[in-house]
Parts: structure tokens; sequence; C-alpha cells
């Protein structure tokens, strides 16, 4: 059957080839994107079923507004994807505080405010799936993107907690954590602080270890995403690509053996 499916972030990336498969699926798709000149082709080749909307999803009131008009237009919202994000490269000690503070005004308040104001239109419906593009970066953290994956750290907490409060009104919760892919990230779409040349031997490692074979094909996705839309029983988590799956396995199992290692300590703080 198909879906009204609200997309932000859709203008290039993986949120364009997500937006393309769900149209050529037959499904009603809101584009919400900053700049709406890349999508003139899409919306000539689907009229009926693409509706672009300018949004900066760190305004909040034109953030609840999108959400309003694309009810209007197609009359429901069944998937909210909030992929709108963007990542930050630098050291903690390189962050200023606007860098800091428009990271999180992006990729954290711009999701709240949309899945905020599509919770009571899935609640009336008594049906709902909201999708947060998180990052593998969300459970796990590199040096000199900290400031990123706090900000996907944070969007983790967000969505688990949101899933158990908003069950009961038939409204599923999905985080998505794909790895890196060879999209416009880390080069166009990025932001790199001002660096600091004691941090360049990090930078040097980081950059030595990252294979290109790390990298993920974009339109690969597409296939996971329609598949995550139309399951009836979405998981809670889903990773995209390999090398991430790799990461998280191997950071939680670090992350167990040292828990193990000072339980004791751990039982002993509990007092009784």
């Amino acid at each position: 059957m198909a879906k009204t499916i609200f997309i932000t972030g859709a203008s290039r990336g993986l949120g364009r080839i997500w937006a393309e498969a769900f149209l050529s699926e037959g499904d009603q798709v809101i584009v919400a994107v900053r700049n709406t000149d890349s999508l003139q082709a899409l919306v000539e080749k689907y009229p009926s079923h693409l509706l672009v909307l300018k949004l900066d999803v760190t305004d909040k009131k034109a953030a609840f507004e999108a959400i309003k008009t694309a009810k209007a237009h197609f009359g429901k919202i069944d998937v909210l994807i909030n992929n709108a994000g963007y990542g930050h490269f630098g050291a903690i000690e390189e962050l200023n505080e606007q860098e800091i503070r428009e990271q999180f005004e992006t990729n954290v308040f711009g999701l709240l405010w949309l899945t905020q104001a599509v919770i009571p239109i899935m609640r009336e419906q008594n049906s709902g799936h909201i999708i947060q593009v998180s990052s593998a970066l969300g459970l796990v953290a590199f040096p000199t993107l900290g400031i990123y994956s706090a900000s996907k750290f944070a969007v983790e907490a967000i969505s688990e907690s949101l899933s158990s409060e908003v069950s009961g009104f038939g409204i599923k919760v999905t985080i998505v954590e794909p790895n890196g892919y060879l999209t416009e990230f880390n080069t166009s779409s990025g932001v790199q602080s001002e660096p600091i040349s004691l941090y360049d031997g990090v930078r040097t490692a980081l950059n030595e270890s990252n294979h290109l074979e790390d990298w993920g094909v974009p339109e690969a996705t597409a296939e996971a995403m329609l598949k995550l839309v139309n399951s009836e029983n979405p998981p809670l988590r889903l990773i995209l690509g390999k090398a991430g799956l790799q990461w998280i396995k191997y950071t939680y199992a670090e992350r167990m053996k040292t828990w193990e290692e000072w339980q004791d300590v751990s039982i002993a703080a509990h007092g009784k």
C-alpha cells in the first residue's frame, strides 16, 4: 500500500536517494529542504506525488507549519524521516561555542521539533512510523568527530525513550544508524573547525585507518529503507553498512569487558 512519507534533508545524498526510491514505488513524498532548486526535475517527473517545502529545521515554528502543510496537502503522514543533519569535524579543544550550538540546533533540535509536530497527527491516525537518522557514530565515537557523535548519541536517547512513550498510540520508532557512505558528508556538506596543529597527528592516524572499503555505496541503502518503511514490525534500531556493524560489535564487547572487570567496584558502590 502506498504511503505518505515526509523526509528532511533530501536535496542530495542519502535523503535524495531515498526520496526517489519512495516515489518510484508510488508513495507520496513530502521533501522539506533548505534549497529547493535541485529538486525541480523530480517535481516535473512526479507532479502529483511530490510536495517540496522550503524548510530550515532549526526554525521551530516553520517546522510545525511544514508538518501542518503536508498533512493538509495529502491528508495524512504515515512516515516521518528525520534525515536533515551534517557532520562537524574538530577536536574537542578546537570547537567554538557557536559551532557546538549549530551542530545541536540542526542534528538534535531540528529533529525534535519535527517529531513533536508529527506525533499528534499520527496519534489521531492511530498509526505512524518515525524514523530518526542517527549514525554508527551515535553508538561509538571517533576522535575529531566528538561533537557530531554527541549530537547523534542524543538522537539515540531521545528516540529510544520516544519509542516507549508512543507505542500505545500505534506509532513505531526506528533509529537508522549508517556508517560512512560515499556522499558529501565529509566534503562539501561537512564543517571543519579551525585546526590546532597539536592535533594533526590524531587527524593523520584517523585518516590512515580510514579505508575505502569502509565506505558504503549510497544507492545500496534504498532497498533497506523500502523494506523498513513497509515493515509491519520495524526494528527499534537498524544499522546500515557492514563497517558500522563491526565497529559497534567491537566497541560493545570492549565495554562489557571493562564493566565486568570492574563489577565488584560497581556492586560495592551500591551500598547495600
